[in-house]
């Protein structure tokens, strides 16, 4: 009976591990193909292997340059999101104030709307200020749904952390932010680290934003890959090259921070 159940269990996990690996592996090996044996022929590897798909990517001011933009921006964002989601997280889980309740709620919705809805404020007030086609821009968009959501996360990890302790450090002497930076923050670097992963995921992979408050000089390669079409046609090998390569830090993200998104799962909060 057991041994049945067992059986069931691992070709359940078989079948789902195929099933999410099968498309990376699909991009993967379009990426070392020319656009001729793709279009041409199905193989499970590539027949005629070539690096010129990469050698693009890393060649082409357009390409890398699109790499680049995307880490300026996402790295500003995640900074600024948990520099200010910290103390207001900290506010939640520790004081009791008139309306908390539905300004927790206010911050949440606003993670809930699509981000089309906030894409005409955007546009026209930073077509005023001059922040169109900047980095800025673009972290700053991006606040408005990353902030909330760090929000959450960091409250409930927060709560999770005895009142006591804040009250001990107060006792021993330490200000405020002595006792935040070197004592609460170590305490919750589980709930850091799974705020950093969710921002940084939403701003690498976010498009319509990315997209409509740029144009050159800040165009992320989300966008860059939504433009391949050329004179001769879509540029399938390069465009997946550009895919695994955008893989690539989410995955790095992810393998410092695992244990952290599995602790968060633990705690019920994300």
């Amino acid at each position: 009976m057991h041994e049945n159940r067992f059986h069931k269990r691992v070709v359940f996990l078989l079948l789902y591990l195929l099933f999410a690996i099968l498309p990376v592996y699909w991009m993967v090996n379009m990426s070392f193909k020319t656009n001729e044996e793709i279009l041409g022929t199905f193989s499970l590897w590539p027949n005629a292997f070539t690096w010129n798909n990469y050698k693009v990517i890393f060649t082409d001011v357009s390409w890398y340059s699109g790499y680049i933009n995307s880490l300026i921006y996402v790295v500003i964002n995640t900074v600024v999101s948990l520099l200010v989601a910290l103390p207001a997280a900290y506010a939640f889980s520790r004081y009791s104030f008139l309306g908390d309740k539905h300004v927790f709620f206010w911050l949440l919705t606003n993670r809930m709307t699509p981000p089309a809805v906030f894409l005409l404020p955007f546009f026209q007030l930073y077509t005023t200020l001059g922040l169109m086609d900047t980095h800025i821009a673009v972290a700053l968009a991006h606040l408005v749904f990353n902030v909330p959501l760090a929000v959450w996360i960091l409250e409930g990890f927060m709560s999770g952390v005895p009142r006591e302790i804040d009250e001990t450090a107060y006792i021993d002497g330490y200000s405020f932010p002595r006792f935040f930076l070197t004592i609460f923050i170590p305490l919750i670097k589980a709930g850091v680290g799974v705020a950093a992963f969710f921002c940084f995921m939403f701003s690498w992979v976010e498009l319509l934003m990315a997209r409509t408050l740029t144009s050159v000089n800040a165009k992320p390669i989300v966008a860059t890959m939504t433009r391949t079409v050329s004179a001769s046609g879509m540029d399938w090998g390069v465009l997946a090259a550009a895919g695994v390569l955008t893989i690539v830090p989410g995955a790095i993200v992810i393998w410092f921070v695992r244990n952290y998104i599995a602790k968060g799962f633990a705690m019920g909060r994300v």
